[in-house]
């Protein structure tokens, strides 16, 4: 068969009763007179078989079902064989056989559809409807032009200019759209010189009013044209078909088109822009957009969400059924089908694009049905962490930089809601009475909510992600350039002699990330256990055992700390004890056990340089309550910790070993001395905004070395050279 580069044409208009389904059917005929190929098409959706009828056939197959059949969609000898045959020649297919079906309508197969039909067809004839829908936009960007159907009253010429209104606002060239006048010479009608005045764009055709002719057709179920082909109103579609196979009347590639007059036709943001994403450094941040998002934008999804909780009954739509994958799909496709038609309804010209549709549907199901404004972010896998500050303040770390969003919240119920959603199903709850709450969602990622009245700002909500994957050392080495091979060789063979690790940095620097590296180094074969406040660690060891500490509940009873964990553990018969993060008095016990045979232990622990990690744990076991004399936690502390990586983040968001130092124990004044092993030597920033510095060693051998070689580790002293 060989491909056509057919024509389409969409009949349209919002008011019921212009004759836009009878115009559709007799022009199509009419066309097939003129001996070209013709299919016609009806997505009025809220009519069912009304333009059926009209020619005398009875539809059981529909598009939707064509598109579920694979060998239609792509075989177009197939595919034209699924039409059905009109006696006029035409050939015919609904939508949707039963009104039922509406909620099965892919707009990607529809469009895929339409676009292997104009390589059958010479022309396609679609009766649009009356309704401002998704699928009727998705029609709208598949076809070469619009006809818009008026009759000479009043009410129907304002409706067709306010139908011309929001397809000016969509985008839709002013060249796509041609006027039908219908019943032009209707007794007592408004004069098409007024109509004309009325109306931005020129009267096309004019069809007469001839009401015996069309009653004698409909009620015989065959074209008007057919029936009375000498009737003044088949010379009207034989004019107006005559006009349409003029050069030049079809747009071409009108999703093109539509862009170039969109970007040409204004000069205000886009819509995304002015509620979504741009770029822009300002104050050495990266910042997404710059504009907040318009009032109305806010409005409009608070009315659509309003009517959606009608429609859909959301009130009684349980937490249990959303998280359920099977049920949770079919409750957010029924949202979303309802949604768009919404959006239709309130929209008027705020949306100018399917892109914004889609994007716009997506976010107000995810304010009903999920995290609203903060799914998407979930669902990157670049961003590390979300930070709520209220409603109007979103703010995201990606590749390590601190970016603000504008996307926003409805009002600050909203945020307590989605709050309420991610806590309910772990057993917790947030009120005045208990403004401030810590957990771990499913996947790990680890949250922290305040509310007023200790926020004074509103809610705030804090969400540090869970890395789905696992990083490598090669990945840390050569991709993310976070160290270099001699130090990761060093660390290694620190590892396999059992040393006593602390990972140290500051906020978000890459301390648990770093610390699951380390941690592959360990044999198999050894018994892991580790403790965490909020699990994080992925260890890829086979003997691994997970313990995880618990909050008291909400009448303040069983808790669960870190220090209690660990002081089981001790009886747990472990290898190795891996603690996520010091920050207590169980500094304390495992200082106690690192001395005491439970060596080769790691650590994460808050600290801006190697000095200060010494310094902090010191200050959390005077906090503990133990009275020991400054100088015995010295001793404590320089014997039970070998090793001290550092870890800093850095501008451009990168992470890097800043240094590797050896705990060499006490000087004469029984302070602590260290011993910078391995340094990053930072030499500013370049031109693109890249950190510059290279890894280098100090020309100092740890103490240690000797343990490696004693060990039979063969490390290269070469390593250590300067």
């Amino acid at each position: 068969m060989m491909a056509m580069n057919g024509k389409t044409a969409v009949v349209f208009s919002t008011k019921g009763g212009v004759g836009k389904t009878f115009i559709a059917a007799n022009l199509a005929v009419q066309l097939a007179l003129k001996k070209k190929k013709v299919l016609l098409l009806d997505f009025d959706l809220q009519s069912g078989q009304d333009l059926a009828r009209s020619i005398g056939l009875k539809a059981r197959r529909s598009i939707v079902d064509v598109c579920l059949d694979a060998e239609a969609t792509e075989d177009l000898q197939v595919l034209e064989r699924q039409m059905f045959k009109h006696s006029s020649g035409i050939d015919f297919l609904p939508c949707v056989s039963q009104i039922d079906e509406t909620t099965k309508i892919d707009q990607d197969k529809i469009r895929h559809f339409i676009k292997n039909c104009a390589k059958i067809y010479e022309f396609i004839i679609i009766d649009g409807g009356k309704v401002f829908n998704e699928t009727l936009i998705t029609v709208f960007d598949q076809s070469n032009l619009i006809l818009l159907v008026a009759t000479p009253d009043v009410l129907a010429v304002y409706q067709a200019r306010a139908c011309l209104n929001v397809l000016t606002a969509l985008h839709f060239p002013s060249q796509i759209v041609k006027l039908v006048l219908n019943r032009s010479q209707s007794r007592g009608g408004v004069a098409w010189q007024e109509v004309r005045a009325v109306l931005p764009c020129d009267i096309f055709a004019q069809i007469a009013s001839d009401g015996k002719a069309v009653g004698l057709a409909l009620n015989k179920g065959v074209p008007c044209v057919s029936e009375s082909p000498e009737s003044p109103i088949a010379e009207g579609f034989q004019q107006l078909t005559s006009n349409l196979l003029k050069e030049g009347i079809f747009v071409q590639d009108i999703e093109q088109v539509r862009l170039r007059t969109k970007i040409k036709g204004t000069e205000e943001e886009s819509f995304w822009e002015k509620f979504g994403i741009n770029q822009h450094v300002s104050e050495s941040r990266e910042v997404l957009s710059a504009t907040r998002a318009d009032d109305d934008i806010v409005k409009l999804k608070q009315a659509v969400h309003d009517k959606l909780i009608d429609r859909l009954n959301l009130r009684n739509i349980t937490m249990d059924a959303l998280r359920d994958p099977v049920q949770s799909r079919k409750i957010r496709e029924g949202a979303e089908k309802v949604i768009g038609d919404l959006l239709a309804e309130e929209a008027g010209a705020l949306i100018s694009s399917l892109e914004d549709r889609r994007r716009l549907v997506k976010e107000i199901t995810d304010e009903a049905l999920g995290l609203g404004p903060l799914e998407e972010f979930l669902a990157d896998s670049e961003i590390t962490d979300i930070m709520v500050n209220n409603k109007d303040e979103i703010y995201i770390e990606k590749k390590g930089k601190i970016i603000f969003t504008n996307k926003r919240f409805i009002s600050n119920g909203q945020i307590r809601s989605v709050i309420d959603r991610i806590i309910a199903p772990l057993g917790r709850r947030i009120d005045e009475s208990v403004p401030m709450v810590n957990a771990r969602l499913p996947d790990g990622s680890r949250i922290n909510a305040i509310i007023p009245p200790l926020s004074l700002k509103g809610p705030m909500l804090t969400i540090r992600k869970f890395a789905q994957e696992r990083i490598t050392v090669e990945e840390l080495i050569h991709v993310y350039h976070s160290a270099s091979q001699s130090m990761i060789d060093f660390i290694q063979a620190c590892v396999h002699t059992r040393k006593n690790i602390i990972v140290s940095g500051g906020t978000g620097s890459g301390k648990t990330t770093l610390l699951n590296v380390i941690s592959s180094f360990i044999a198999d074969d050894e018994r892991i256990l580790t403790i965490e406040d909020a699990a994080e660690l992925k260890l890829r060891q086979s003997h691994w055992g997970r313990l995880e500490s618990r909050p008291p509940n909400i009448e303040g009873r069983g808790e669960i700390t870190i220090r209690d964990l660990f002081i089981n553990c001790l009886r747990m018969r472990p290898d190795r004890i891996i603690i996520g993060e010091c920050r207590g008095p169980e500094v304390l016990d495992m200082l106690q056990a690192m001395n005491t045979g439970h060596d080769g232990s790691m650590t994460t622990l808050h600290a801006n340089s190697t000095r200060d990690v010494l310094v902090r744990m010191s200050s959390m076991i005077l906090l503990s309550g133990v009275d020991l004399p400054l100088k015995a936690i010295y001793e404590m502390v320089s014997t039970a910790i070998d090793i001290v990586v550092q870890i800093s983040r850095f501008s451009d968001g990168t992470r890097k070993i800043t240094g590797i130092t050896e705990v060499v124990g006490l000087d004469d004044q029984r302070d602590i001395m260290l011993k910078d092993i391995f340094v990053f030597d930072h030499q500013g920033v370049g031109p693109d905004g890249k950190v510059l510095g290279e890894y280098k060693a100090t020309g100092y051998i740890p103490i240690c070395y000797d343990d490696f070689l004693k060990k039979g580790l063969t490390v290269d002293k070469a390593i250590f050279n300067p």
